[in-house]
């Protein structure tokens, strides 16, 4: 997995995407975590948790963060960010 991760919303689709991708039930993440499985629903939809809470889910699913210098967004980048194509031209 290598999202560049800006936003909640972005975390939150990585981790419920890992999670479809590893055929990991909830309740279990929920169970190996020791947090609420509301509390790995609300993280995947982006709403705001705990540190602790989400390094328990991330152990729990046997990943980590990674820290980088955040950079300039590529175009693509800021493309889907805003919802517009690259080829859209500018009214």
């Amino acid at each position: 997995m290598q999202d560049k991760i800006r936003l909640p919303i972005e975390l939150g689709q990585a981790i419920q995407r890992a999670r479809k991708e590893g055929r990991l039930k909830a309740t279990d993440i929920a169970a190996r975590s020791g947090r609420a499985r509301n509390v790995l629903y609300r993280l995947e939809r982006g709403d705001d948790i705990t540190v602790a809470s989400l390094l328990d889910i991330l152990r729990a699913m046997d990943l980590t963060i990674r820290l980088e210098r955040l950079g300039m967004p590529t175009l693509e980048e800021v493309a889907q960010r805003f919802g517009q194509d690259e080829d859209d031209d500018a009214s």
